[in-house]
C-alpha cells in the first residue's frame, strides 16, 4: 500500500504527465462521442448482407455468454493495469482513442448488414446493456474485439508474458466473433494490419507519452 501511495505521489508531482493523462481522457471522451454518432449513421445506412468464405461454411455457435463476460473481464484487466501503472495511462488511452477515431472513419464509408445468422447477445446482462449503447449492427468494419488486444500486444511487445497473453486474447476474440457470426472474416483479418499501421501512428503522434510509457515500462521488459 505504501508503494502504491508513493507511486501516485510521484505521478501527481509530475505536472507534465498529469496534463498528458487529462488530455488523453478528453481525447477518449471525444472519440467515444464520435463513435456513437458514426455508429448510428452506419446503422440507418445499412444495405444488405453479403456472403463470406468462413461464415457461409460454418454453423453459428452460441458464444454470447463467453463474448460478453470475456469483454467485461478484459475491460477490468485494462483498468487495473492502468491503475497499477499510472505513468503508462496517457499513451495507452491516447492510442485507444486514436484507434476509435480512425475506426469511425471506416464504419461510415461502407454499410453492410450483419450476417443473418449472427447470434443475438443476452440483453439481460447489465454490462452488455450498457455496452450496447456504443455498439451497433452496422459498425462491423473492423473488429473492435480483435484490434484492441492486438494493439495492446504491440504496445507491450517488450514484455513477453504480456505479449503472449494479449496475443492469446486477440486470437480468442477473433475466433469467438467468427463462431458467433458477429463479424465478417474481413473485419477480423483486416484488424491485424490496420492495428499495426495505427500503432506506428501512435508513436509518431504521441512521442512524449511514449517516452513516459517506455521509461516506466522498462522495469517489466527486461
Amino acid at each position: 500500500m505504501k508503494i502504491f501511495v508513493s507511486l501516485y505521489r510521484t505521478f501527481f508531482a509530475d505536472k507534465k504527465i498529469v496534463i498528458y493523462t487529462i488530455v488523453a481522457f478528453l481525447f477518449l471522451a471525444i472519440s467515444v462521442f464520435i463513435n456513437f454518432y458514426a455508429g448510428r449513421y452506419a446503422n440507418v445506412s445499412q444495405s444488405n448482407y453479403v456472403t463470406d468464405i468462413i461464415l457461409s461454411n460454418i454453423r453459428v455457435f452460441d458464444v454470447d455468454m463467453m463474448f460478453v463476460y470475456a469483454t467485461f473481464l478484459s475491460f477490468i484487466a485494462i483498468i487495473l493495469y492502468c491503475l497499477k501503472n499510472p505513468f503508462q495511462i496517457s499513451y495507452i488511452v491516447k492510442s485507444i482513442a486514436l484507434f476509435i477515431t480512425i475506426r469511425c472513419l471506416f464504419i461510415i464509408l461502407t454499410h453492410i448488414w450483419a450476417y443473418p445468422t449472427s447470434i443475438p447477445l443476452d440483453q439481460t446482462i447489465t454490462f452488455y446493456t450498457t455496452f450496447s449503447h456504443f455498439s451497433f449492427t452496422g459498425d462491423l468494419f473492423f473488429s473492435g474485439h480483435t484490434w484492441l488486444p492486438f494493439l495492446l500486444a504491440l504496445i507491450a511487445w517488450k514484455n513477453k508474458i504480456l505479449r503472449y497473453i494479449l496475443l492469446a486474447v486477440t486470437l480468442f476474440f477473433a475466433t469467438i466473433v467468427l463462431l458467433g457470426h458477429m463479424h465478417y472474416s474481413i473485419d477480423v483479418a483486416s484488424a491485424f494490419f490496420i492495428s499495426y499501421g495505427i500503432y506506428h501512428l501512435t508513436i509518431y503522434f504521441f512521442p512524449k507519452d511514449k517516452k513516459y510509457f517506455d521509461k516506466d515500462f522498462g522495469h517489466v521488459s527486461e
